[in-house]
């Protein structure tokens, strides 16, 4: 279980990787003492490792108690191995349904012959959105997170070894839907976009400020729905703003096509940053 936010076992983990049907997920033994030790195994292997549970049933073991300071680690190493291959990773975050896959999808199917772009795909259940990017032609791999409400540097780091994305490219980290939890999390990313649609309030830069603040960039979706919602654009540019004056939005449709090209420039400007 997650001690942050208590929201998952590691051992519901599952990472899949689309083109060759592996998936991995993790094995947790419960010691006596109620010490929890997580391991994985691999489907299309089906190795067992009996020295490992003779370790664990034999073996007293100390666990990190401090789980973001663990993660907060391996962010840094993720951050380093990106930079170190050029890699421009974004951690996409929203509430569920605000529009982070259509808007994924249309970005890669505009910017294929310009950019290469894998994904990381976050879900609790389902491999659906990652069939739906699947279909664009980009290389991404799926996580389902079982109860979890987040994706952390640990899942990033073993799905980063089955995506195996190529130099000087991008890698969209699609997170679980959820407000909260994923802004706590260093992914290992070089900017946390922050994903609202018109479909919701324009006052959820108030009610869930901690993301809006951790973001440096918010994308506005959905507005060709705007004649048909009661939402207020420059309320909610304002309240985004009132928490965090230095995010940088994008107002934009994916169905339209409506206000995309800022957002494809911004893409290519910071990939060609992270290659000097």
């Amino acid at each position: 279980m997650c001690v942050t936010c208590g929201c998952y076992d590691d051992g519901e983990i599952k990472i899949t990787n689309l083109e060759t049907d592996n998936t991995e997920h993790n094995h947790t033994h419960t010691l006596p003492d109620g010490t929890v030790i997580t391991h994985s195994h691999s489907h299309d292997t089906h190795i067992e490792a009996p020295q490992i549970h003779a370790k664990i049933h034999n073996t007293t073991i100390s666990l990190e108690q401090d789980i973001l300071a663990k993660n907060n680690l391996l962010a840094a190493q993720n951050r380093g191995w990106f930079k170190g291959r050029n890699i421009l990773a974004l951690n996409l975050m929203s509430s569920p349904g605000a529009g982070k896959t259509t808007l994924l999808t249309q970005t890669i199917n505009d910017l294929k012959h310009q950019l290469s772009i894998s994904v990381i795909e976050g879900d609790q259940e389902t491999a659906n959105d990652a069939k739906k990017i699947k279909e664009t032609g980009s290389k991404v791999i799926q996580i389902n997170t079982g109860t979890g409400c987040h994706l952390d540097a640990s899942m990033i780091e073993r799905g980063l070894q089955q995506l195996n994305p190529p130099l000087n490219s991008v890698v969209m980290i699609e997170n679980v839907g959820n407000l909260v939890c994923p802004a706590l999390f260093d992914l290992g990313e070089l900017t946390k976009v922050v994903i609202l649609s018109v479909t919701e309030g324009e006052d959820k830069p108030l009610k869930y400020p901690h993301i809006f603040r951790a973001s440096n960039i918010m994308i506005l979706t959905k507005i060709d729905l705007l004649p048909y919602v009661d939402f207020d654009v420059k309320k909610c540019i304002d309240y985004a703003r009132q928490i965090n004056p230095q995010i940088q939005i994008f107002q934009v449709s994916a169905t339209s096509s409506t206000g995309l090209e800022k957002w494809y420039a911004w893409l290519i400007e910071n990939l060609k940053n992270c290659q000097h």
